[in-house]
């Protein structure tokens, strides 16, 4: 069975070949539906193209499997004469003349090869949709279908001739395709861009590029056409060539100039060679003999012209003449950066010889300066020189030559000229009568004179500093020789002294004057105090050496306290003189030991003397009483109200009780309660334990009232003891509210807790900024509640908050109390 009406013969040995070329009927059945399928057959799914097929089948049918009726007769059928290559060409042509006229304007590319299937190959359509129409006709296989692409596009809004898009950017015409010359990939035959697609997108092709850089490579490879020997190429180089070449290769890096010295054993030829650096490798010539001669071929012919030697001669003479060349650039080069560089420092010498000229003229000035002071400082000169024209001659030097008299050695200077003229106007000098004399004039020397640098307390730092030299050598003698005859008792004339001096002298002078001169005397002077028999009291000369000295006094109280304590032994509370001595060192001591001073030397004699008061109604002397009440401010409200609470309130509610029980009179009892409560002051007043003292007499004089069933009782009696138990109690509760009125306020005014998050936010952080403010400690009991209510301690005190209350534990219940009368009672 032959099939080459469907697969071809290859030229004289008939064998079968597929060809699998785009035919006609491909390309006019690609877009027909109606088109008729072939179905393949089981034999066609196991074999492939070796099937056995019926040689009637024709191509485009591929229908289903015949069965073959075997006892028919063999028809042959007529295949044709095979035809010459010219009858082909000659086909062809006449082929071509009877095209329409619309095919012509089809350009040659896009024209699809004819496929010769031979047989009885028809096609089963007249014209075909798609291929070269597709182009002239846009959309005309839409006739073969129901044309659901153009309703779709037209619903969208595409409008024919336009291009697609929302602003109709697109491409107008279809993506035209161009036809390969050859069957080579793609690009291998040049740009395959069409004229559509340089109009829609005219950019520069790279291709374009690489193809000519392809094609130039190509043909190196390939042999001269010509065959002959290619002519010799001349380079040839400017003498600005092998400047620029010197410049380059000049600037190389350290390590390429470390490599560049390095010695090479070259190996490579029939000798071993040696080169000293790594350049000469590439530089190296072909020199005669070095390459063994190759014999003649046959084809081979004799150079006519070969004179290595020479060549290589005028290789090297060329070589030479170019580093020649590049030799002598580099030294121009190197000349010139030479003569810039000496004109650079011709222009910065010059600079320095004219401030050298400067410096010279103003240092001439002032040596004649110093030489006419030194000159004027002679014993026998007619116009002498004085402190004041001396200091207006510094501040010359200072003003007009500040450079020259900064660098100078003033202190030299200072003890050559100023040192005379400073001990001459000192000599007469007494600090106690007239302690302000010459502040000015050494207040002005101290700018002229003083360094700078911050000094420290050393005398090291003499040599440095002519003013400190001046102050500790002129100045300081005067001053050791009148403290030497001080009296420590007159303390008036030697603290003025200092006080006007303090500005003026150096902070280390000072320092030594009180601690090495004032300190010795002052310390002396107290051992030898006696406070019962000295008429001076010791505040009087002590106090005023606080401004100056300060801390420095603190090892003069200790004995000052033991000789006060010692001359309070046989005191007696009715001597008051006991209170002035003492009153001045209430804020000079420390709190600490000022109250200790008081627990041990007065608080026992003032218990005594409470102890010795004799409570009357009817004749009462109050004398012990305002011994004690005139020491309120000298000692602590706590001792005070400790004293009271011990030996005045017993006696006290004693007498009440007694008076209440025989008929009293109710409204002297009254007056007598007014009259006791009036002797205190509101601060002891306010203390929760006299509170309380007087509350218990208020209790006592309404159960005495209450109590009378029967007998006799005063008119009016319970309603007075009533409304003043009321008037009291309001009072004590306006108070209160009156004292955390005050201190919101004070602290408010004094900025606490200037920062928002710091300024109290309930009541439970007033009560911890009181406790911080009073140095009392302040936290919750952990694990411990009352009422759900959470516990803390308040110094010694367990209380609890509730609703902005503050509840403190008394021995039964939880009494409620004021935030002062909590403080109070912590202390």
């Amino acid at each position: 069975m032959s099939m080459s009406h469907l697969y071809g013969t290859d030229g004289d040995d008939g064998v079968e070949m597929e060809n699998f070329e785009v035919s006609d009927w491909d390309l006019q059945n690609e877009f027909n539906p109606h088109r008729q399928r072939h179905r393949q057959s089981k034999e066609e799914a196991t074999y492939g193209v070796w099937a056995e097929r019926d040689s009637d089948e024709e191509r485009p049918s591929f229908g289903g499997k015949r069965s073959r009726d075997y006892s028919a007769p063999v028809n042959f059928i007529s295949a044709g004469l095979k035809k010459s290559a010219a009858e082909d060409m000659s086909e062809e042509d006449s082929d071509e003349d009877e095209k329409p006229v619309k095919q012509e304007e089809i350009p040659k590319e896009f024209v699809p090869k004819k496929l010769k299937t031979g047989g009885n190959f028809k096609p089963s359509q007249k014209g075909f949709v798609g291929g070269t129409k597709s182009f002239v006709d846009f959309g005309s296989w839409e006739r073969h279908t129901k044309g659901i692409g153009q309703k779709l596009l037209q619903k969208m809004g595409y409008v024919p001739g336009r291009g697609l898009g929302k602003n109709a950017q697109g491409i107008i015409n279809p993506i035209e395709a161009k036809q390969r010359k050859g069957k080579g990939a793609v690009g291998a035959y040049g740009s395959e861009r069409t004229s559509q697609s340089l109009q829609d997108f005219p950019v520069v092709d790279s291709e374009e590029e690489a193809e000519e850089e392809f094609q130039k490579e190509l043909s190196q490879w390939r042999k001269d056409p010509n065959g002959g020997k290619k002519k010799p190429k001349y380079s040839y180089k400017t003498v600005e060539e092998l400047k620029a070449k010197g410049r380059i290769h000049k600037q190389l890096s350290a390590p390429q100039k470390e490599l560049s010295q390095v010695k090479v054993i070259d190996m490579t030829g029939r000798e071993q060679k040696v080169y000293y650096s790594y350049s000469q490798i590439s530089h190296k010539h072909n020199i005669p003999d070095d390459s063994p001669q190759q014999p003649l071929g046959k084809d081979s012919k004799p150079q006519g012209f070969a004179l290595p030697e020479l060549e290589h001669n005028l290789q090297l003479l060329i070589d030479i003449t170019e580093q020649e060349i590049i030799q002598n650039d580099r030294q121009l080069q190197y000349e010139r950066d030479m003569v810039v560089n000496l004109t650079h420092e011709i222009q910065k010498m010059s600079e320095v010889l004219s401030h050298e000229e400067r410096a010279i003229n103003n240092l001439s000035k002032v040596l004649e300066m110093v030489e006419e002071c030194e000159r004027r400082m002679q014993p026998g000169c007619e116009n002498p020189l004085t402190l004041d024209e001396c200091a207006k001659i510094f501040e010359t030097l200072q003003d007009k030559y500040y450079e020259e008299y900064r660098m100078s050695d003033r202190v030299d200077l200072a003890v050559a000229i100023v040192y005379p003229l400073m001990k001459d106007y000192f000599k007469n000098w007494d600090p106690l009568k007239d302690c302000t004399y010459g502040t000015e004039i050494i207040a002005k020397w101290k700018s002229l004179l003083e360094n700078d640098q911050l000094l420290s307390h050393g005398g090291q730092d003499l040599s440095t500093d002519a003013f400190h030299r001046l102050m500790w050598e002129i100045w300081m003698p005067y001053v050791r020789n009148i403290v030497a005859q001080w009296q420590p008792r007159n303390c008036g004339s030697m603290v003025d002294f200092l006080d006007s001096w303090v500005n003026v002298v150096p902070v280390w002078i000072l320092d030594n004057i009180l601690d090495q001169l004032i300190f010795p005397k002052l310390q002396k002077e107290v051992e030898n105090w006696n406070p019962l028999t000295d008429t001076v009291p010791i505040h009087s000369w002590i106090h005023p050496w606080l401004p100056l000295m300060q801390a420095r006094l603190e090892p003069l109280y200790s004995p000052i306290r033991n000789k006060l304590a010692n001359a309070l032994q046989k005191w007696h509370p009715s001597d008051s003189s006991a209170k002035l001595i003492l009153q001045p060192w209430k804020d000079v001591f420390t709190p600490g030991s000022w109250e200790a001073f008081m627990v041990k030397n007065i608080v026992p004699k003032l218990g005594m003397c409470l102890n010795e008061l004799i409570i009357n109604p009817h004749q009462q002397h109050m004398d012990a009483f305002y011994w004690v009440i005139d020491w309120e401010g000298m000692i602590s409200v706590s001792s005070l109200v400790g004293l009271l609470e011990k030996h005045f309130f017993p006696k006290w509610l004693q007498v009440l009780c007694s008076w209440l029980s025989n008929s009293p009179n109710y409204e002297e009892i009254t007056k007598w309660y007014l009259g006791w409560k009036s002797m205190f002051s509101d601060q002891v007043l306010a203390h929760p334990s006299i509170k309380e003292k007087f509350n218990e007499a208020l209790d006592i004089m309404n159960r005495a009232v209450s109590s009378s069933v029967g007998g006799y009782m005063q008119p009016g009696a319970r309603e007075n003891i009533a409304y003043l138990t009321h008037t009291e109690r309001r009072k004590d509760f306006q108070y209160e509210a009156m004292q955390e009125r005050r201190e919101a306020e004070n602290m408010a005014q004094r900025g606490i807790g200037a920062a928002a998050s710091s300024v109290p936010m309930n009541f439970k952080d007033l009560i911890q900024t009181k406790a911080e403010e009073h140095n009392i400690v302040f936290m919750p009991v952990i694990g411990k509640r009352h009422e759900g209510k959470q516990l803390y301690t308040f110094g010694r005190i367990v209380i609890y908050i509730d609703r902005g209350v503050v509840f403190v534990q008394g021995e039964k219940t939880w009494v409620p109390t004021s935030l002062q009368s909590l403080i109070d009672m912590a202390k």
